[in-house]
């Protein structure tokens, strides 16, 4: 039985990796390409055959809505899978894609299950799936921990305890703290919002490189985890810019001293390479906007 060949496209090379990982960990018989922007992918699809692409959508050189357009041009691509891999969710960027012929979208930040249902999906709507699924191993514990799970936030869900065995608690609760004693809020002109796999959360920019930034944010339920893929998205300036940038949560310590702090501060670490974001990122950081360190209550 024939091979399912899958073309990846994005600029970050932390994504590429992370999708083929997870491709390859799940079904070890797929071939797996990538290229960096819609240019390299323009022309690999001109001189191989791929059953499947997963694109970014902003990447210097050729978009991927622009390496749509083209694919949908071409006799021999106009019923190719492709997906979109991107942060893009506005309503106006869905409707440009799907009249650009996309066939699906997988939302930055995303999880192994998600990108391995979508990939499914796709290869089930024109006859691959069963291609696909002859090289899937079998469930394993070492399959449920892949590490491109660890990455993008696919953890096992937290079993909660019954009553029986909560009858001896480990930690004796504590009793309710008067609100004066709530933790006051970190302040400042940088702020954001930053997407996790566990869901969106807002945050204030301490510090800002063209390498990463350093975000303060509200301990949550959920706690976020080292590797985590996430997605900033940033407003700066008067005129209430937007850029959304790729990365990884690269370290998580409190904010404040005490084991109970309310606030988180993470470092993004970025991944994207393209020239606009970067050039957003200088400016910015020229402007000092992101540069002020927060004091809390102040």
């Amino acid at each position: 039985m024939s091979k399912v060949s899958v073309l990846v496209v994005d600029d970050a090379p932390f994504i590429r990796d992370l999708v083929k990982k997870g491709l390859r960990n799940a079904f070890p018989g797929i071939t797996l390409e990538d290229a960096v922007n819609g240019r390299k992918a323009q022309i690999l699809l001109t001189k191989e055959a791929f059953d499947l692409v997963l694109c970014d959508w902003e990447m210097p050189e050729m978009s991927g809505l622009e390496l749509l357009t083209w694919c949908r041009q071409q006799e021999s691509l106009k019923t190719m899978p492709f997906i979109m891999v991107t942060s893009r969710g506005d309503k106006e960027n869905v409707i440009q894609a799907i009249q650009a012929g996309v066939s699906d979208f997988i939302g930055k930040p995303f999880t192994n299950e998600q990108l391995l249902t979508k990939v499914k999906k796709a290869l089930h709507k024109v006859g691959k799936l069963d291609a696909l699924m002859s090289s899937a191993p079998r469930p394993t514990a070492a399959f449920a921990n892949d590490s491109l799970g660890a990455l993008t936030g696919n953890r096992p869900e937290v079993v909660s305890a019954t009553p029986a065995a909560a009858a001896q608690p480990l930690v004796k609760p504590q009793p309710t703290p008067a609100p004066a004693a709530a933790a006051p809020a970190p302040t400042g002109r940088g702020q954001g919002q930053l997407r996790l796999p566990s869901g969106a959360q807002q945050c204030v920019i301490k510090a800002l490189t063209l390498k990463e930034a350093l975000l303060i944010v509200r301990r949550g339920e959920v706690l976020p985890q080292i590797l985590d893929g996430a997605v900033l998205d940033l407003e700066q300036g008067e005129n209430a810019e937007v850029a959304r940038l790729n990365g990884y949560l690269h370290a998580i310590a409190a904010f404040e001293q005490k084991p109970d702090s309310d606030w988180l501060q993470l470092t993004f670490r970025f991944v994207d390479q393209d020239t606009q974001k970067l050039d957003y990122l200088s400016r910015l950081i020229a402007r000092g906007t992101a540069q002020k360190h927060f004091v809390p209550g102040a």
